[in-house]
């Protein structure tokens, strides 16, 4: 066995470890317990050199920053109250009607993934649905299944929407608009496709009769203009800085902060759980999975991958792309496989592939929709559903994902096809 093949091997047994730990999680240990030791053997092992090492460190740190200033700024919206602002108005409005609560839940969890992340839905937002749909008599499967499905599918749309949007943003050289530009066309699509199947799969849970419906007696919440304001002028702000060079973060910070002096004065939240939102053992193990899957990129794996994958901007090309990325990110993750195709695609002489990259993103986004390992945020997602008393099913998540997976990546990379032509 020569030296290169032996550091591919010990770089798979190093991700495969990483990752069966993040995905079984024991005690709630996190992430990072098993992915920091991990990354020190690769650097001790030569798997990984130290100067590679720091410069994966350094290329993830702008992106890892801003992760954490999302997640705070999740957090202070919600101790702003917009998440029980969301509660009322979902259950005061669709209370009567399983498939017009669908349809809200469709709405506000594309919106809150899109603007607050993906993280953000599944955290925030799984227990309001559930929440909504149980005060009103009715089935919470449909509304649990959406907020999962469209963490992941509603999450193509902006630069800040998805760790994965950072990660191929930054090398697109593309500015914020004209990545929402294009990722525009095929988030609407998958959308689209998701809620038409959703009627379909979950039809006799949205048939569900309300004969004994209550009488509503709930207080209307007071809508948290001064947070949505907040969050509103911070979308402004990641449009108008990329043409200045500053980095998001600085936008996502200086938000986070504007929502969290009155949030502390008034007792809403504490210093304590603003540094519990930022999550940083997940920063940290995120830091530390890009330095072991660098030792995977720079050996004969990345090599192949960067050999197999299509530069081209042709329509099969960019079918093809999106479907190694889906058919990755079920097999390692779509965090890990976003950073092993991303090195293979900007390793390719000349030109950055913009199409490609943007296909693969698709994929990374739509193609965990497939299983329960695809993304993290699935993962965390089945966590919290357990937690209020929803479990999922394997079987049904299965068969929702088998459905509407393979739809909404050939569709959505088509409508990317198209935007790129026009």
């Amino acid at each position: 066995m020569t030296d290169s093949t032996a550091r591919t091997v010990v770089a798979a047994l190093l991700v495969a470890a990483v990752l069966i730990f993040a995905i079984v999680r024991p005690r709630g240990l996190p992430e990072a317990a098993v992915a920091v030791p991990a990354a020190v053997l690769a650097i001790a092992l030569g798997v990984v050199s130290t100067t590679d090492a720091l410069h994966e460190t350094a290329e993830l740190a702008p992106t890892v920053a801003f992760l954490a200033a999302i997640l705070a700024l999740a957090h202070l919206a919600d101790a702003h109250g917009v998440f029980t602002w969301i509660a009322s108005v979902l259950h005061r409005r669709a209370r009567s009607s399983p498939v017009r609560l669908l349809g809200l839940v469709f709405v506000t969890a594309s919106l809150t993934t899109a603007v607050l992340s993906l993280d953000a839905t599944v955290v925030l937002l799984t227990p309001v649905v559930v929440a909504a749909a149980r005060r009103a008599g009715m089935s919470a499967r449909p509304s649990s299944y959406a907020v999962a499905h469209l963490s992941n599918s509603a999450s193509t749309l902006l630069p800040v929407s998805n760790l994965t949007n950072l990660l191929v943003f930054s090398a697109t050289g593309l500015s914020f608009l004209h990545f929402t530009a294009l990722m525009a066309a095929p988030w609407i699509v998958a959308i689209g496709l998701e809620y038409l199947a959703f009627r379909w799969l979950f039809r006799r849970d949205l048939r569900q009769e309300l004969d004994d419906v209550a009488e509503d007696t709930e207080t209307t919440v007071a809508t948290p203009t001064f947070a949505l304001g907040v969050i509103a002028c911070a979308l402004i702000g990641f449009a108008v800085i990329g043409s200045l060079g500053i980095e998001p973060v600085w936008v996502a910070a200086a938000a986070a902060l504007v929502l969290a002096v009155p949030a502390l004065r008034r007792g809403r939240t504490t210093t304590v759980s603003i540094l519990r939102a930022l999550d940083v053992w997940f920063c940290v193990f995120v830091f530390a999975l890009g330095v072991v899957v660098a030792g995977l990129a720079q050996g004969p794996v990345g090599d192949a991958v960067a050999d197999i994958l299509p530069t081209s901007s042709t329509l099969l090309a960019l079918l093809a792309v999106a479907g190694i990325a889906a058919v990755a990110s079920n097999i390692l993750n779509n965090l890990p496989a976003t950073l092993l195709l991303l090195a293979a695609l900007t390793s390719v002489p000349g030109a950055v592939p913009v199409p490609a990259l943007l296909a693969m993103l698709i994929g990374v986004n739509l193609g965990p929709n497939l299983t329960y390992v695809g993304s993290l945020a699935i993962m965390l997602w089945r966590r919290v559903a357990r937690a209020e008393n929803e479990p999922p099913s394997l079987r049904t998540f299965t068969i929702v994902g088998m459905v509407t997976t393979p739809i909404t990546v050939v569709a959505a990379t088509v409508a990317l096809w198209v935007g790129l032509q026009v």
